[in-house]
């Protein structure tokens, strides 16, 4: 519940696959909370050149806030905000949408990274 979440960090460690989703939550201020966690290991993804699947290393720190209920932006707050509606932080959920934000990203295999764009 986050109306639980205090100045004291709320650790958590989570793993999906091969990823390790790791680091804490704390009140930040009015409905604001700071989430910041380490996200780390590998994941498969296919190669946006060849499709072929390859292993992609993921080391990213991720730093957002979460607003239970509606955030009415005034300029004031410079990370990205999740609005919460039910006054629960699913972190595992939270996890599932940095990886799928990684995977939509562009990436090329190994193979593909040596060969000049122009080359296919």
């Amino acid at each position: 519940m986050l109306r639980k979440v205090t100045k004291t960090p709320l650790d958590f460690d989570l793993k999906s696959d091969e990823i390790t989703f790791k680091g804490y939550l704390e009140y930040h201020g009015g409905k604001l909370i700071l989430l910041k966690a380490k996200l780390g290991g590998s994941l498969e993804k296919p190669c946006d050149i060849c499709a072929k699947d390859f292993k992609l290393s993921v080391d990213e720190d991720v730093e957002f806030f979460i607003s239970d209920g509606l955030f009415e932006d005034d300029g004031s707050i410079e990370l990205d905000v999740v609005e919460s509606f039910d006054g629960f932080a699913n972190i595992d959920e939270l996890l599932h949408s940095e990886i799928e934000l990684i995977r939509s990203d562009y990436h090329r295999c190994d193979s593909c990274e040596d060969k000049d764009e122009f080359e296919f």
